[in-house]
């Protein structure tokens, strides 16, 4: 590999192939909490490709009122990385362009005129505030699959106030939310409790989607170490997972 990320590791193995796309990450540049400038987004889609993705879906963060963004800006923005990316030589297909949205105080509008950017054709992605639970979130979800969209919840694995023996995951499941994990959460990236309930989420078959969450360089060199961990290869051998659709 010609990527002076993996100077100082083993190279990645493609073990990501058995997803294909990527469909949560944040590399589109000077946006959110993710990449920083053009050329870190490219040496991460690079890292993307290194370790198996083929096609991937970047999904900016929507959330008031610290990443106020807008829809049209953000589409122009990633046609903008798209074609750098082509200009680069980058070997992935950049699919498209979603969103994650929290659902916070300014959910609310947003489903008054929504103009979701959707993972394919059909989902929206949402995340909730990795501190504390908000007020009235399973009636905003239902508002929006009575608008027609299906709902996938980034990371529960990730917020502390929800539990896998507990009824507040069993009950988005009941509502038919979709769940997507972050890959790195299977290493420990996030923590002990985080890696543990993805596992046992995957164990119950609570998991559809996984995304790397990307948003930096840090995370690529993660991610690439985490190719080598023979218990994430088992997982994406053992189980099916609704990536390969989008």
């Amino acid at each position: 590999m010609a990527f002076g990320l993996f100077k100082k590791n083993r190279e990645p193995w493609p073990i990501f192939e058995a997803l294909g796309t990527d469909m949560h990450c944040h590399l589109i540049p000077k946006v959110d909490d993710g990449s920083k400038c053009e050329e870190e987004s490219i040496e991460c889609l690079n890292t993307l490709r290194a370790v198996g993705y083929n096609k991937v879906i970047i999904t900016p963060h929507f959330q008031t009122p610290r990443f106020e963004n807008k829809e049209e800006d953000i589409k122009q923005r990633f046609a903008n990385l798209k074609f750098q990316a082509a200009e680069a030589g980058v070997m992935i297909d950049m699919a498209g362009v979603g969103g994650e949205y929290r659902i916070d105080s300014g959910f609310q509008r947003r489903l008054e005129e929504p103009k979701f950017l959707m993972v394919g054709d059909k989902y929206v992605l949402v995340e909730f505030s990795l501190h504390q639970q908000m007020m009235g979130v399973d009636e905003m979800i239902f508002d929006m699959q009575m608008k027609g969209y299906e709902v996938i919840l980034a990371h529960p694995e990730r917020y502390p106030y929800m539990n896998v023996q507990g009824v507040r995951m069993e009950r988005l499941k009941d509502q038919g939310v979709y769940f997507q994990i972050n890959v790195l959460s299977l290493g420990g990236f996030y923590g002990e409790e985080a890696k543990h309930k993805a596992y046992d989420m995957l164990e119950r078959g609570w998991v559809e989607f996984m995304g790397t969450d990307m948003h930096n360089t840090m995370y690529a060199q993660a991610l690439c170490a985490l190719t080598h961990d023979r218990k994430v290869a088992k997982v994406l051998a053992k189980h099916e997972f609704m990536n390969k659709e989008l």
